[in-house]
């Protein structure tokens, strides 16, 4: 079920190589434990206009969204650990964030369709 959103700049990194950060912030997310590797959604998206306090500096922003239930200390440790995992990859981006939302259990949906495979071809 975690849903990890990227947000990023066109500009303004010294490189930005999208697949690896994704699959870095899927396995630091998972190394915390307050997530299953299986369960973890990535997507990111790209912002060809922005503005970072008023200037066209470099960001990334990392929204997760999980079902309530995690304990405090639980979401600061997946915080600091996906900001150092962007960090790493992105030392000359001029801004990095994180935030962590709680979603309602009984308002959340999805459904899955069993006529898929796991790599998405249908069976």
């Amino acid at each position: 079920m975690p849903h990890i959103v990227v947000e990023y700049s066109a500009a303004g990194h010294a490189g930005f190589d999208v697949a690896a950060l994704m699959q870095s912030l899927h396995d630091a997310a998972a190394s915390t434990g307050a997530m299953q590797a299986a369960d973890i959604k990535i997507r990111a998206h790209c912002y060809a206009d922005y503005l970072v306090a008023g200037k066209r500096d470099g960001f990334c922003h990392v929204s997760v969204y999980l079902l309530e239930g995690r304990r405090p200390e639980q979401k600061l440790a997946l915080s600091e650990t996906l900001c150092a995992a962007m960090a790493a990859l992105l030392p000359a981006t001029k801004s990095l964030s994180v935030d962590i939302r709680d979603m309602d259990a009984s308002a959340y949906k999805k459904r899955l369709n069993p006529g898929f495979s796991a790599d998405g071809e249908p069976c």
